[in-house]
């Protein structure tokens, strides 16, 4: 009952936003039909399609080249081309544009060179739809590398091995032979990247994209309608439930994958000095443009700029910190128990209420703020409303407006990131140990903190960090529900940024970039003893 109970409350602010579509339309619903909601639509497939392509390009074509070709820095680079995971969309857009616009160095810098004044040469606008994908395909690309490059590293030898009898080159069987098998993993991982686009608000709200995040804030706080902003929710989660669906179905045909039982090292091709320097330079404008240089600029900014490193600047490291590590350290009590519930009891029930549970990953952090907000504001209404009747006391808000509501949010959004490390760590140890402990007249509690917690400290320190490192980037939400005279580093930066103080956010964004180091460094020694198991050495 206790896996139902957290089960039950991780889904009811979905539930309760998907409710709103069953609900009669009203006015304020009408007039953004009649509007805005084809602009929503229509940016949203738009930038969609434009990250669909980016991360496809980027992300496939540096997962092969690393895995498959030999190259003078493929070893860095196999690690490397993780970074930009460390980057969140919002920030790479306010470094860009930093960079890129009318005041930024590189037109200044123009104008000076070519003595021209503004108006009278054309360069691209970076606050634009495809700058809102450029920015987006760049941050985005790991989730199709990774996947794409654990589908390139577990297919088998025998098959790529014919294609090379046959007088096939790399390309040739990149494009023959290795793509139609990685297909699966390969839109899996392009499915995550466009659950993450669609769930977006930094980037598009900054770059004044009309999009379904940016009009559930609208709806909200600016018609404030929460019905409304619940049942732009609602059209928002048909298109993420359609990618959800889509990734399960890839996942499903995983299993066919191999044709054959590799039974030795991978085989390399080895290039040759132009497909050398070709190989290189993919690799390293991907991770020049994705992380090295708006790192070095975010850098350059905190340091000219460190006298904002002050009081308030430590607070709010302060208020990031607390709240993420007690929200990691929540997730990884309810995973525990989710996790082992489930091994001790592996029926039907228990696994869906674990999927459930887990399926709050997939839902934008505004949407997710939107389920939560709404039913605690009914609690506090109707707490309020009973204390006043009955002894005339007004109890004001209880639940809404205090971090209660934020880390519920955050529960619901990361729990799955915790759950899932937790039980492929779980997944590791064999039955026949919980048995024998069990013969020996151990209870499950005592199995779980003599052998399990032990054998586990790894995986569990992966979970944390993992979600203290998306808690700390976590922006919509953290927008919508933190209380009063209470900020987080994201929501400073994205502050800051707004305001057009560019150089200013810099220290808080730079501080969410070196903490978002943490999970790709574990993303890497993965990647590593992948390397070091599949790979001959160069």
């Amino acid at each position: 009952m206790g896996i139902l109970g957290i089960a039950s409350l991780i889904a009811l602010p979905v539930v309760v936003v998907a409710s709103y579509g069953f609900q009669p339309a009203g006015e304020v619903w009408q007039h953004l039909a009649n509007t805005v909601l084809t602009d929503y639509v229509s940016n949203s497939l738009i930038l969609m399609a434009e990250v669909a392509i980016g991360t496809l390009l980027l992300g496939v074509s540096t997962a092969w080249l690393t895995t498959m070709c030999r190259f003078p820095g493929r070893r860095i680079f196999e690690w490397a081309l993780l970074l930009p995971m460390a980057m969140p969309a919002y920030i790479i857009a306010y470094t860009y544009t930093g960079m890129f616009d009318v005041a930024g160095p590189i037109q200044s810098s123009l104008r000076e060179w070519l003595n021209l004044q503004y108006g009278e040469y054309w360069f691209p606008d970076i606050r634009s739809l495809w700058g809102a994908g450029a920015m987006l395909s760049l941050t985005l690309y790991p989730y199709v590398y990774l996947l794409s490059r654990a589908a390139f590293l577990e297919q088998s030898v025998c098959v790529l091995e014919v294609s090379r009898s046959l007088g096939n080159g790399p390309w040739r069987t990149f494009f023959r032979v290795a793509l139609p098998l990685a297909r699966p993993a390969v839109v899996a991982g392009l499915s995550l990247a466009l659950m993450e686009t669609l769930a977006d608000y930094g980037t598009v709200q900054y770059f004044g994209i009309a999009t379904f995040t940016t009009g559930i804030f609208r709806t909200w706080f600016g018609m404030d309608d929460s019905a409304a902003a619940a049942q732009l929710s609602t059209a928002l989660l048909v298109f993420v439930f359609t990618l959800v669906l889509l990734e399960r179905w890839s996942r499903r045909k995983m299993r066919y994958h191999h044709s054959g039982q590799r039974h030795q090292s991978l085989p390399g091709f080895v290039l040759q000095r132009h497909q050398k320097f070709g190989a290189i330079l993919i690799c390293s404008c991907t991770l020049f443009f994705g992380f090295l240089l708006p790192a070095g600029q975010l850098a350059y900014w905190a340091v000219k700029t460190r006298y904002m490193i002050n009081a308030d600047f430590l607070q709010l490291t302060l208020n990031t910190i607390s709240l993420a590590a007690g929200t990691a350290l929540l997730a990884l009590l309810l995973a525990l128990l989710m996790g082992y519930g489930r091994r001790l009891s592996p029926d039907r029930f228990t696994i869906s209420a674990v999927r459930v549970a887990g399926m709050g990953y997939a839902v934008p952090g505004t949407v997710i703020a939107v389920g939560v907000m709404l039913p605690f504001a009914w609690i506090d209404n109707s707490v309020d409303h009973w204390m006043q009747m009955q002894f005339g006391i007004s109890t004001g808000l209880l639940l809404s407006g205090t971090l209660v509501a934020l880390v519920s949010a955050y529960l619901v959004r990361f729990l799955a990131v915790s759950l899932q490390t937790v039980e492929a760590g779980l997944g590791k140890i064999k039955q026949t140990i919980d048995e024998s402990a069990r013969t020996l007249g151990a209870t499950p509690g005592q199995v779980l903190g003599k052998i399990h917690l032990p054998m586990l400290k790894g995986s569990l320190l992966t979970a944390i960090l993992l979600v203290f490192v998306d808690v700390m980037k976590e922006l919509p939400a953290t927008l919508v529900l933190r209380p009063f005279n209470f900020n987080t580093l994201a929501v400073r930066a994205f502050e800051l940024a707004s305001d057009e103080r560019l150089m200013d956010s810099a220290s808080a964004a730079l501080t969410i970039v070196l903490a978002g180091i943490l999970p790709v460094i574990l993303l890497s020694r993965s990647i590593r003893n992948s390397r070091d198991k599949n790979d001959t050495p160069t």
